[in-house]
């Protein structure tokens, strides 16, 4: 059965059911790519901005600067009682489009500085949960003293590292899990104590290894003594710059030339397509996915079934469109969890059967964050999908000209990189932001020796470079992040 048939199918099995009466979901305008750049435009994970909390005036740290329209408040006061997310609703106007209305509810609903739950010590993390005594970690749950990482879960003393998980003394390494004192590793499981490797797995004590398989004190894939070993990595980690980068040239060479690199991972896996697929099956057009089966077009998450078109996802069933996600049965949603039936919401938790709700906490029946019976309910959203329908707007995701964010402060802009006047052209938005870049006059300011903006070492990360035998990074980590991301195969 082609895959054109299957994407029929789901589109059916994912129709919503109101009334007794299949609602379907048609076929989607655009491209899988351009429905991905479309969910990415509303996740910023990076570009944070000291403002002022909306409610009480308190300095906080943000996703959305203080020149933002939204209403912001800070974490505690978002998941307080002080407010009623429900005091916001309104009616529905059949003579106007669905998104134009929604656009007028996301500019009166508070919104949370930041997606960054049950953190301990850890302000500056972003779509993260539990995270303990982290920096600049984003899309990472269940992390210790770790900084810079993207999609880390459950790593301790892990930096600059990224989709790493179940690691511990991690610096610089890739799509690794259940590591131990790695260095430069990318595409490693369950080694240890070694540095520049790519795709070994059970590998202790070796130095530029590649596709290595429980070996023990080797550099470039050939055996060595335990001694020879040790002067080599000596050599290499004593806290040189010089030599360090030394070591990654002599790392590049051998693995450009080494004849048995990867470029697709698929890991205790069936009937996948797609790279960095992990303990699935069944699942096209998939990268970055672990623990998943029977689904397509998805990426970056764990523990997804029967799902189509998501992204950043930790628990989804039967989902379809929707982006930073927990739960069951969402279509078209963006930032909601531990939720189920949700059509069209945003920032919604606990809830069940609401459409077109923002900031919702454990409600039900609820449309434009109005209160509904069950039967005007299902007759009420009935009568605006069919005014969608017409509209042309049912089956779609938010446009991105509706985005909470400019389009280069996203990972759209990440993904998919667009000039300023390429942006504006396509009725975007885009925000000027202000580089800081100049001398470094100030105690302990940097710059960057790539692009020229300031940054600083936090204490921890100086810490840490002293202890892993590494000297000072000399760029700032967006730019580190930038690598990496460029570094993979997408």
């Amino acid at each position: 059965m082609d895959h054109l048939t299957l994407d029929t199918q789901f589109l059916e099995h994912v129709s919503p059911i109101i009334l007794g009466k299949k609602l379907l979901i048609p076929s989607p305008k655009l491209s899988p790519q351009e429905r991905k750049r479309r969910r990415l435009s509303y996740r910023n994970e990076n570009t944070l901005y000291k403002r002022a909390s909306s409610l009480s005036g308190e300095s906080i740290i943000s996703f959305f600067d203080q020149d933002s329209p939204y209403t912001v408040y800070s974490h505690d006061e978002w998941w307080s009682e002080q407010w009623d997310s429900m005091s916001y609703g309104q009616n529905y106007d059949f003579n106007r489009g669905f998104f134009e209305q929604f656009y007028d509810l996301q500019l009166k609903v508070p919104r949370a500085p930041l997606v960054n739950n049950k953190a301990d010590n850890s302000p500056y993390c972003n779509f993260a949960d539990g995270n303990r005594n982290c920096h600049m970690v984003t899309s990472a749950n269940w992390n210790q003293d770790s900084y810079y990482g993207f999609c880390l879960v459950s790593c301790r003393d892990a930096v600059d590292c990224l989709w790493c998980t179940d690691s511990e003394l991690m610096y610089e390494c890739s799509d690794c899990r259940g590591c131990y004192h790695v260095m430069f590793g990318r595409h490693c499981q369950n080694s240890s104590d070694s540095a520049f490797l790519y795709d070994c797995v059970g590998v202790k004590n070796s130095l530029f290894c590649v596709g290595m398989r429980n070996a023990e004190y080797h550099i470039f894939n050939k055996p060595v003594s335990r001694d020879e070993f040790q002067k080599v990595y000596d050599y290499y980690f004593c806290g040189s710059f010089l030599r360090l980068e030394e070591a990654k040239k002599v790392y590049q060479t051998f693995l450009t030339r080494y004849e048995h690199t990867r470029n697709e991972f698929h890991i205790s896996s069936e009937n996948v397509a797609g790279n960095n697929i992990w303990n699935s099956r069944n699942i096209f057009e998939g990268y970055d996915v672990y623990d998943s089966q029977d689904c397509a077009y998805l990426h970056d998450g764990l523990k997804a079934k029967d799902c189509y078109d998501v992204c950043f996802f930790d628990g989804a069933e039967l989902c379809y469109e929707s982006t930073s996600l927990i739960g069951y049965g969402y279509r078209f949603t963006n930032y909601c969890r531990d939720s189920y039936d949700l059509l069209y919401c945003d920032s919604c938790y606990g809830s069940k059967n609401c459409f077109g709700c923002i900031g919702l906490r454990n409600k039900q029946f609820c449309i434009f964050n109005t209160q509904y019976s069950e039967q005007d309910f299902f007759e009420t959203i009935s009568r605006i999908i069919q005014s969608m329908q017409a509209r042309g707007e049912w089956g779609e995701f938010f446009p991105i000209s509706q985005s909470l964010f400019a389009y280069n402060e996203t990972l759209a802009q990440s993904y998919f990189p667009l000039e300023r006047d390429d942006v504006l052209a396509r009725g975007w938005r885009w925000k000027e932001i202000i580089e800081r870049s100049g001398d470094n006059t100030l105690p302990g300011v940097l710059l960057c020796a790539e692009t020229g903006r300031r940054y600083k070492l936090i204490p921890q990360e100086i810490k840490f470079y002293d202890m892993m035998r590494l000297p000072m990074s000399r760029l700032c980590p967006l730019q580190r992040q930038k690598l990496r991301m460029e570094r993979r195969n997408p």
